[in-house]
């Protein structure tokens, strides 16, 4: 199978539908992401003071997107129907089938709970069994030990840090480290994580 970039696509679960990020999601992302300080600590971008300035960060990836250098999506959590954070996918190659999942953040109210993992299990299915890629991998602030934590979770292997890497918010520069999953170790995987899911 030659592996296929991705496109935006809508992903639907149990828990959550993936649908492409557009900028009707804002209001949702204010009312349930706002300023929160501990959301948008590992994040490469400001704090946003008003929704607005999230409006900019929101311009920011749908340019991305526009470039043809990221494919986003709104995170929709179905109980509420509200539009609770955004993933991704990014540095994207069907020659070398691998695929990058990032710009990952969601509301603190969904923090450990089924959000994240069914996100990245509807993101993971459709990245091994739909586009056909090779290996799935992460990036994230070396201190982030939530990041870090919920990654491994997923069955990712961590492969190393990457000294002074890029620039946070800040300006100060920050090391980060790298996880992979291959095409191999996804049907384990997979099974660990609808298990995790199907149990609560």
């Amino acid at each position: 199978m030659t592996a296929k970039l991705p496109t935006p696509v809508t992903l639907t679960g149990r828990h959550v539908r993936l649908e492409p990020l557009e900028r009707r999601h804002l209001a949702d992302l204010w009312a349930t992401v706002g300023s929160d300080p501990e959301v948008w600590r590992w994040i490469p971008f400001a704090a946003p003071t008003s929704e607005e300035e999230l409006g900019a960060i929101i311009d920011f990836r749908l340019g991305e997107m526009a470039a043809g250098n990221a494919v986003k999506f709104a995170v929709i959590e179905l109980a509420s129907g509200r539009a609770v954070g955004i993933t991704g996918y990014y540095d994207f190659s069907a020659e070398d089938e691998l695929v990058e999942i990032g710009g990952t953040w969601y509301a603190r109210s969904v923090w450990r709970t089924a959000v994240n993992s069914e996100s990245k299990l509807l993101l993971l299915i459709h990245a091994f069994e739909e586009l056909g890629m090779g290996r799935v991998f992460w990036k994230t602030d070396a201190l982030n030990e939530r990041s870090r934590n919920a990654i491994q979770r997923l069955g990712a292997s961590y492969e190393g840090i990457h000294r002074r890497e890029k620039r946070r918010a800040s300006g100060v520069w920050r090391d980060t480290a790298y996880f992979s999953m291959l095409r191999d170790e996804w049907p384990a995987a997979r099974a660990r994580l609808e298990e995790r899911l199907a149990a609560g």
